[in-house]
């Protein structure tokens, strides 16, 4: 692995299964166990029914890009050699919503709705990140 020069998200006790699952290359989120609903980031309560019982759960990986920003400004010098590149929100197949980046498309060839796959990008030895590329529909 490459130096990793932007900033890396902490592995909190609550998205440690995440993060764990990540180093794998599986891509996992929260399943609420009352009304079965799938969030993300994790949290301790439902929004849809208010149960705090939730276990993680693998998912597809494929989804759609539900919104995207795409950065003009260098806002962390990590990331300088890539603007301009865009933040995407990726609706999973299951449901929940993930914030990410969309690899191998020009920024604003984005469309919303565009068919999505996970791919992972391992950053460090502790830390692998869930990225997107675009899939045939």
């Amino acid at each position: 692995m490459s130096e990793y020069t932007k900033p890396i998200p902490a592995i909190t006790p609550d998205m440690k299964p995440f993060f764990d699952a990540a180093k794998r290359h599986e891509l996992v989120v929260q399943r609420c166990r009352g009304c079965g609903a799938h969030r993300f980031p994790a949290r301790e309560i439902c929004s849809s029914c208010l149960s705090r019982d939730a276990e993680w759960v693998k998912v597809s990986g494929e989804g759609e890009i539900f919104s995207y920003n795409v950065m003009h400004q260098v806002y962390h010098p990590g990331f300088a050699d890539e603007v301009p590149y865009a933040v995407v929100v990726v609706k999973l197949k299951e449901g929940a919503k993930m914030n990410s980046n969309l690899k191998g498309i020009a920024p604003h060839a984005i469309k919303i709705g565009m068919p999505v796959q996970v791919v992972f990008e391992d950053i460090s030895d502790e830390v692998t990140l869930p990225k997107f590329v675009p899939r045939e529909a």
